[in-house]
């Protein structure tokens, strides 16, 4: 999922300067202009980037029906073109607009040299008609019981999801995968192409499988990266992400067993996992706890000196998560629409809605991974939705397919690339170390240029980031 760092309420920005609605098929009509002379907050420094409008269908089964403004943005191509690449960071709810002028940031800017690299946000998404639901403050009391606490936001979450629904069913229900992917179709159609290119992460995986399912024959080459599991079950993602986690922990012990003369923690990883999980035991915030152990390779030099300073009684802090995606996910227009996202996920996700399931599932869950169990973000997150799931659909195609998997992740474990692989067909690339939507910024990033420029697909391994000196 989005992912990196993807949860931050949506910057609800509109473009400034309303743009004559194109025509679907006719390129000729799209109006392309600055962005930063006509999209809300946009960086000014940012000379390339073009944005346009068009109308498309709210639902697709009534084309001539209700339509919803789609923006798009496009840096064109450095040298000689050959095509148009789409982009998408994830989320579900981020918004893409700025990815081209990202993309070129990052050690996959390569790309742009043939391609027209195309941003668009998605429906419900910043300048796309973004979805804008009520959010109730209310927090509950610190000290009730962690069941009491979960099941006052599943409460709060159901009121939420039912009063937003009702402010605009029509639009709500058709916030879908599969919609986004005819979306995708129609800028493709408004571009002139017959075929287009595709780069997504995280989520963005599961709307380019969507997108190859339907539209195969307009799929020149696709590439995705953090790759979700063709079954989207909020269950399922909690628990391969907690036993991920869980793996990572013992990860974790391995090393600071390697660096005993350091930490002092014990010569093997089983010694270090008994002292940390004791160590554990003897703070009321545990959860600030499992997130030391449960950090990122990237983070592990600082999560073992806070440990250390935890067990001489000082007071400790989490160091905060480090992404190499080369994205500056700080930007308003990378940021994600929360009400957006949860449509995404409530109208197409099969797991349970009832809040004593979830909890049930969530304690078992904690026996099975004591470290990672209690901390699931998914399983009870649509408890109240109202409307019916619409189940993922995905199936093989012929066109040119690149996975990219990350084999130490938790966000997307690696496990899920291969079973997307073995639903909808491709090569995986394997990158060894354990960042989400990573490969963009990494030296093997060259890999996905050389995909995009010639076809050609690869199942090798290449390293991540090392993991930081002990210290």
């Amino acid at each position: 999922m989005k992912i990196p760092k993807l949860l931050a309420p949506a910057l609800a920005g509109l473009l400034l300067m309303p743009l004559a609605p194109a025509v679907a098929g006719a390129a000729e009509t799209l109006q392309w202009k600055p962005c930063k002379d006509i999209a809300a907050n946009w960086p000014a420094d940012d000379t390339r980037s073009e944005c346009t409008s068009f109308k498309v269908p709210v639902d697709y089964a009534r084309p001539d029906g209700r339509q919803l403004d789609l923006a798009v943005s496009r840096i064109k191509a450095s040298g000689s073109r050959t095509g148009a690449l789409l982009l998408n960071p994830g989320g579900p709810g981020g918004s893409g607009m700025i990815m081209p002028a990202e993309i070129l940031k990052a050690k996959i800017g390569g790309i742009g040299v043939h391609h027209d690299l195309i941003g668009f946000a998605p429906r419900g998404v910043s300048y796309s008609d973004a979805l804008s639901c009520t959010h109730d403050p209310a927090q509950p009391d610190p000290s009730w019981p962690a069941k009491e606490r979960a099941r006052f936001v599943s409460d709060q979450n159901a009121k939420r999801y039912q009063a937003c629904v009702a402010k605009d069913p029509a639009y709500v229900r058709n916030l879908t995968t599969a919609n986004i992917a005819r979306d995708m179709d129609r800028i493709r159609q408004a571009l002139g192409e017959d075929k287009i290119s595709y780069f997504g992460m995280s989520w963005g995986s599961a709307l380019g499988a969507e997108y190859r399912t339907q539209f195969d024959a307009h799929v020149d080459r696709m590439l995705l990266d953090s790759v979700m599991n063709p079954v989207f079950d909020l269950r399922a993602m909690d628990r391969d992400d907690a036993a991920a986690r869980e793996t990572l922990f013992h990860d974790f012990a391995r090393w600071i067993a390697g660096n005993d003369r350091i930490y002092r923690f014990g010569r093997s990883p089983a010694q270090v996992a008994q002292a940390l999980l004791a160590l554990r035991a003897t703070t009321k915030n545990t959860d600030q706890v499992d997130a030391l152990l449960t950090g990122g390779r990237a983070t592990w030099p600082e999560s073992a000196r806070q440990l250390v300073a935890l067990r001489s009684g000082a007071p400790i802090s989490v160091p905060a998560a480090k992404s190499s995606s080369g994205f500056d996910w700080t930007d308003p227009n990378l940021l994600s629409n929360s009400d957006q996202q949860d449509a995404l996920l409530c109208n197409e996700s099969t797991s349970s809605r009832d809040f004593e399931t979830n909890w049930r599932n969530r304690i078992a869950l904690a026996k099975q991974f004591p470290v990672s169990g209690m901390h699931g973000k998914f399983d009870g997150h649509c408890t109240g939705w109202p409307l019916p799931p619409v189940k993922w659909q995905f199936t093989k195609g012929k066109s040119q397919l690149q996975l990219v998997a990350h084999a130490y992740e938790t966000t997307t474990p690696y496990q899920w690339a291969w079973d997307m692989r073995a639903r909808i067909g491709g090569s995986v690339l394997t990158v060894l170390d354990d960042e989400h939507a990573s490969f963009a910024d990494l030296p093997c990033a060259a890999k996905a240029v050389e995909f995009f420029d010639t076809g050609k697909t690869s199942d090798s391994v290449c390293p991540g980031n090392p993991i930081p000196p002990a210290s």
